[in-house]
């Protein structure tokens, strides 16, 4: 699923361990996130989307799933 996680991370001067550490995953998960090797579940969605404030559909392309 496509997303702009790399970008908003980035834009808050974020490392991958260190956005990992405030949503409670591993360094790997937001690099697999990231890369689109991996959905997350809708819970770590929900945390991080809550920790950048913003919405599910602004983070991560719904189009995706309707393919």
């Amino acid at each position: 699923m496509q997303n702009d996680l790399p970008k908003r991370r980035r834009a808050a001067e974020l490392s991958q361990g260190d956005l990992a550490e405030a949503v409670g995953v591993t360094r790997q998960t937001i690099n697999a996130i990231e890369r689109e090797r991996y959905d997350p579940s809708l819970e770590l969605a929900f945390k991080l989307t809550a920790y950048f404030d913003c919405a599910i559909e602004d983070m991560f392309d719904p189009e995706e799933l309707s393919e």
